[in-house]
């Protein structure tokens, strides 16, 4: 199978599907008539789903494939999932018109100034290259290849597989999410019993030197905090009377990015800290008047804090950074009027700080027919394609100018995407079991290959399993729901039918190095030999 793995892999690569783009439907029509020419599914159409995403311009779609083990009644399914776009090209530079194309790509490189990690893996002939060679049509052909081997020997396998390709991952997790309804409405068909899913998103080395290959029992979650801040604007020719938005939103951005003091941890596993991704003014034009608004998102992961500690925590450090915002202020000012010989006069701290929730029912109270407005105007962004994480503001501004606020204020709230965090966990008795028949499977193959195995609690990236099981609180969700609004326009999550689903998301992983740069490739050897084994086993150990 690895020679049929590899040539699956390059004929993927060779489709661009960049996420956003006409190339997400083209792949999920190749995947689709690559299982269609399946025996198994010339024989059984009705398990070879497309789903096509809802209102959705590029046409894109979800490819499901359920095959069902003929040796005997086994309800016990494994999910094997996996995503189908891929980021953009633009990091390839000179070598951009080779990115889908390995053969050229790799030709090219050879004669490149490239440093020596990449030359070494490039001249060993082990490593393919190419966008979406490593993440993840890599991990779609291995399981697409599975699928096709497996079916051919139907009548000797127990159990089911439903096989899940999904474009969107990489920016709003479309895919997967409109996908649940698949998944479900397969396990009432079917009467599945959803055991496990399997994704196969990259791996790679987390230090230079690891020969270490790791195995997640979840996914880290993730939230995009943002703060909305209005300030007081004034003429450039008295600056110091006006209280700038933007410096205030530098001064958040200092206090939070990068910071460990807002890092998540479970189990002494930590995630990376918050670090943004946006950070602006908005003024639309030039003139000699201070900003009056500014805005600013973050990259919020998380391992096991509710919606509701993060928010606290967030306020916090808007408090603490508009005081430090009017301190600066003031010791500049002060040291102005004593170069100028003007009179000091202290500038007060009137920011005020508060939650979309606490201004939503302050607006409430001053009108209580004020939801059919902010539909109107939510309504209204959407049909001008305004950013779903900047649509918030228009709401805010209305419901400031219902509250009759009119002082400077910091309003925080979340966006989209929000990525539930999940994990096999120590106090659940068959999360215990499950992950020490992963240990046993993982030892066989050490013995078998040499190879080394680390299990750990989350996959480091943002990953499709997080809309397959949720460990946040009911509190926690209600928390979101409240603080981000217009949630059910702007980013409807079926989240009482992932808690009900509630299917433990494991990633497995093809192998290789620098996703998301131009230098993306896939290791051969252990993808395609040795991580089929490993599939294999876990397929026999658990079905």
């Amino acid at each position: 199978m690895r020679d049929e793995m590899l040539e699956l892999t390059r004929q993927m690569v060779a489709i661009p599907s960049v996420n956003t783009t006409e190339g997400e439907k083209n792949i999920g029509l190749f995947i689709e008539s690559y299982l269609r020419d399946i025996p198994y599914f010339k024989k059984h159409e009705e398990y070879i789903i497309i789903q096509p995403l809802k209102n959705d311009s590029l046409n894109r779609r979800n490819v499901f494939a359920l095959i069902r083990g003929e040796k005997d009644d086994n309800k016990n399914t494994i999910i094997f999932h996996g995503h189908t776009d891929t980021v953009g090209v633009e990091d390839y530079g000179v070598f951009e018109d080779y990115a889908f194309d390995t053969d050229r790509l790799m030709e090219a490189l050879r004669e490149a100034d490239i440093d020596e990690d990449v030359k070494r893996d490039l001249k060993s002939g082990d490593y393919l290259f190419g966008r979406g060679a490593c993440d993840m049509k890599s991990g779609d052909a291995v399981f697409m290849v599975l699928i096709k081997h497996i079916t051919e020997h139907i009548g000797e396998f127990s159990g089911n597989i439903l096989l899940s390709l999904n474009p969107v991952e990489e920016n709003l997790h479309t895919g997967i999410i409109e996908g649940i309804e698949v998944i479900e409405a397969l396990r009432e068909q079917y009467h599945l019993n959803y055991i496990l899913a399997i994704n196969n998103d990259y791996t790679c080395p987390m230090y230079s030197g690891d020969s270490k290959r790791y195995i997640y029992t979840g996914v880290g979650g993730k939230v995009l905090p943002c703060f909305y801040i209005r300030g007081k604007e004034t003429h450039v020719g008295q600056c110091f009377e006006g209280y700038d938005p933007a410096l205030l939103a530098s001064v958040i951005n200092e206090e939070i990015s990068y910071n460990a003091d807002y890092l998540d941890n479970y189990k002494g596993e930590y995630s990376l800290p918050p670090v943004s991704l946006k950070l602006k003014d908005l003024k639309n034009w030039y003139n000699v008047q201070t900003a009056k608004e500014a805005f600013i998102y973050f990259n919020y992961f998380v391992h096991n804090a509710g919606t509701d500690e993060i928010i606290d925590k967030l306020v916090d450090a808007a408090k603490k950074s508009s005081q430090k915002t009017i301190d600066k202020m003031n010791e500049r000012y002060k040291k102005f009027c004593e170069l100028s010989g003007k009179e000091y006069t202290v500038i007060d701290n009137i920011w005020s700080v508060m939650t979309y929730n606490e201004l939503n029912k302050i607006a409430h109270n001053k009108n209580s027919d004020i939801d059919k407005e902010i539909i109107e105007v939510t309504k209204e962004c959407m049909k001008n394609n305004i950013d779903k994480r900047e649509i918030p503001i228009f709401i805010i501004r209305k419901m400031l100018q219902t509250a009759k606020i009119y002082e400077p204020v910091v309003v925080l709230y979340y966006a989209a995407p929000y990525c539930p965090h999940n994990t096999l966990k120590d106090e659940k008795a068959e999360d215990v079991k499950l992950i020490k028949q992963l240990k046993n499977i993982t030892d066989e193959i050490t013995k078998e290959t040499g190879e080394e195995y680390d299990i750990c609690r989350f996959f480091p990236s943002l990953s499709d399993s997080s809309y397959l099981a949720m460990d946040d609180s009911e509190e926690s969700a209600e928390c979101l729901y409240r603080n981000f609004p217009q949630m059910d326009m702007l980013y409807p999550l079926p989240l009482s039918k992932i808690r009900s689903l509630n299917i433990k998301a494991i990633n497995y992983g093809v192998y290789g190095k620098d996703a998301h740069k131009w230098t993306e490739r896939v290791y051969i050897p252990y993808s395609f030999e040795i991580l089929p084994k490993l599939i294999i086993k876990t397929l026999t150990q658990l079905l």
